[in-house]
Formats: structure tokens, C-alpha cells, sequence
């Protein structure tokens, strides 16, 4: 209980960080509509090649080569506005007023760092999405286990890069150096922001539930509206994650609480071995 509450009192001081710049809430918007644009642009030559092989798509060479290329795009949009995210939180934390261009100004000044860093990690998420998909039961357990690793370990990539221009390498290894050194509840902290995201869905379900006791009309608003709302709380929780990092990079890094997060319980969320 202790540690849900740790984290709990971390996600209201990251959103009062983030409540300063809600103006950032749009990068999450901008990503998932970058990423729309991809998927609609692939989209046609996907068609073509399924209309052509009339059946035998799921043997074609190209389809794969399709997915290999969505996916990495993707992977290079949720980066590049990951970025974006942690320019902003760090700009605000070092007394600066940060925009959504000012962050992307940022993003892609460090596009040499983030895009590498892209397509590695998209390339690992592949590769593991590849060996869950051809494991049984209990060597799929240890494949989601080892992205389970993967995630934690490179938890600290794009911050490294952000602020103090790491190399793709250089991150992952500054991440994983980190990790070693300041073990602590940021793992739990991390699990608790999956957990809150799924507390504040709660509602979303309840809605959809009673709506869809009275049916027509009801049930499509009442879909509608959950929709949205599901969209509002993951836009602000990748936001919340995002400041989050940020703070978690620079006390990991300096030693010093960041702005904002004076009256925190941050220390105890990043204990020093």
C-alpha cells in the first residue's frame, strides 16, 4: 500500500508539473494522428497487393515487408514525440516556459540520437513480437518476460538522449547503467501508472454498461463518450510518463530533485544502492 501511495503522490506532482504546459497534451494528439497518416498511406499499396494475390496474401513476401515498414514508422513517431514529451517536462523543469514547437525544435535537434534509438527498439519489438508468435506456453512466458526487461531497462533512453545528447548506444547503456546503480520502486512506480490508467478506465466501462441496458441511441452516445474519455486519459497518462521520465533522469543523473517536484516523495521512488 505503501508503494501504490508512493506513486499515487508522484502522478498528482507530475500533473502539477504538466498542468503548467497542457499545451504539451497536443503531442500525444500529434502522434496519433502522424500515425493514422502512415497506416492510411501504407494502406493502398497494402490493398493492391491483397486485390492481386486474391487469397494468397498471407504467403507474399511484400505484406511482410509492409508490416516491417509500419512498424518501424511507428516506432520512429512514438519516439520522435516521446522526445518531444521529455524536451517539454525538461524545459519546464529548468525554469524555461516550453511550447509544443519549442519541444519539437528540441526533438529534432536530438533526431540523430532518437531516430537510431527508433529503430532499434522497434526492431527488438519485432524481433520478440516474432518469437511469441512461434513459442508455446511457457517459452511465450519468457519472451514477455524478457520485453518485460527490455522496457525497464531502456525505461531512461530517450531522456538520456534528450538531455544530454547520448547516442543511441550511449542511452541505452546510460539507462542501463542507472538502472544498476539506482535500483529502487521506480519499477513499482512504473507498475502503479499502469494501474492508475486502469483505475481511471473504470468509469468508461461502467458507462458503456449502462448505457447498453437501455440500448439505440443511449448505448451510441454513451460508446461515443467512453471512447473519448479512454482517449483523454491515455493522451494524459503518456504525458504523465513522459514528466515522470524526465524527473527520473534528472535525479537519477544530478542527485537533486528537479523543479516541481520539491514537496515530492521522488527520493523514495529511486532509492540509491
Amino acid at each position: 500500500m505503501g508503494r501504490i501511495g508512493n506513486t499515487w503522490e508522484l502522478a498528482k506532482v507530475s500533473w502539477g508539473v504538466l498542468r503548467q504546459d497542457r499545451e504539451l497534451l497536443l503531442l500525444p494528439v500529434l502522434s496519433f494522428l502522424s500515425a493514422l497518416v502512415v497506416l492510411a498511406a501504407l494502406l493502398v499499396p497494402t490493398l493492391a497487393i491483397l486485390d492481386t494475390n486474391s487469397g494468397e496474401e498471407q504467403s507474399n513476401p511484400a505484406l511482410a515487408l509492409i508490416g516491417i515498414v509500419a512498424a518501424l514508422l511507428l516506432s520512429i513517431i512514438s519516439v520522435f514525440f516521446n522526445g518531444a514529451l521529455v524536451a517539454g517536462a525538461y524545459e519546464r523543469m529548468s525554469g524555461g516556459d516550453p511550447t509544443v514547437s519549442s519541444s519539437m525544435r528540441r526533438a529534432m535537434a536530438r533526431i540523430s540520437g532518437l531516430l537510431p534509438w527508433a529503430l532499434l527498439t522497434g526492431t527488438v519489438g519485432l524481433v520478440l513480437q516474432a518469437l511469441r508468435e512461434r513459442a508455446g506456453f511457457v517459452a511465450g512466458f519468457i519472451v514477455r518476460l524478457a520485453g518485460a526487461a527490455w522496457e525497464v531497462v531502456t525505461f531512461l533512453v530517450v531522456p538520456a538522449i534528450i538531455i544530454d545528447n547520448h547516442s543511441a548506444v550511449d542511452g541505452l547503456k546510460r539507462s542501463g547503467s542507472l538502472l544498476k546503480d539506482t535500483w529502487g520502486e521506480n519499477l513499482a512506480a512504473r507498475v502503479g501508472f499502469g494501474v492508475l490508467g486502469l483505475l481511471a478506465m473504470i468509469p468508461a466501462g461502467i458507462l458503456v454498461a449502462l448505457t447498453g441496458a437501455l440500448g439505440g441511441p443511449a448505448l451510441v452516445a454513451g460508446v461515443i463518450i467512453a471512447v473519448l474519455y479512454v482517449a483523454l486519459v491515455v493522451v494524459v497518462l503518456t504525458a504523465l510518463n513522459a514528466v515522470f521520465q524526465t524527473a527520473l533522469y534528472l535525479y537519477a543523473t544530478t542527485g537533486s530533485v528537479p523543479s516541481g517536484y520539491e514537496s515530492s516523495n521522488l527520493r523514495n521512488s529511486f532509492t540509491r544502492k
